[in-house]
């Protein structure tokens, strides 16, 4: 008795249709709109597979899409503080910022600003 062979239902695109589906991703790929949407995403790339690869985010350590939520954000900070211990110190003071609109305001009528909250334990 021979057996009938069952076929898999096809998905995907006819193999015969790649040539022209490749033509048109090419052309589209040369229009400004979609070098804008790569530029984007080019510069997430590395970051996605710095994680993915070097932090081991393919695979989440906890059940439950709240707990994984926490584990990427301080996997994220825990990045974050590694590339910026990372960087030179900077060996110049910063500028001093410009006053705000309202500081101008009191400059300007001579009425004495109130001391800024950041040195107020100092």
């Amino acid at each position: 008795m021979h057996q009938h062979r069952r076929q898999r239902p096809h998905r995907g695109f006819s193999p015969a249709r790649a040539p022209y589906l490749q033509l048109r991703v090419r052309t589209e790929q040369q229009t400004p709109e979609w070098k804008a949407r790569y530029a984007v995403r080019s510069g997430v790339e590395s970051t996605v597979n710095e994680f993915a690869h070097g932090h081991g985010m393919r695979r989440c350590r906890y059940r439950g899409q709240g707990k994984a939520h926490i584990q990427h954000v301080l996997t994220a900070i825990a990045v974050n503080i590694e590339r910026l211990s990372g960087l030179p110190p900077t060996e110049e003071n910063p500028t001093p910022r410009r006053p705000t609109a309202f500081q101008d305001y009191l400059d300007q009528r001579e009425i004495p600003r109130p001391k800024s909250w950041r040195s107020l334990g100092s």
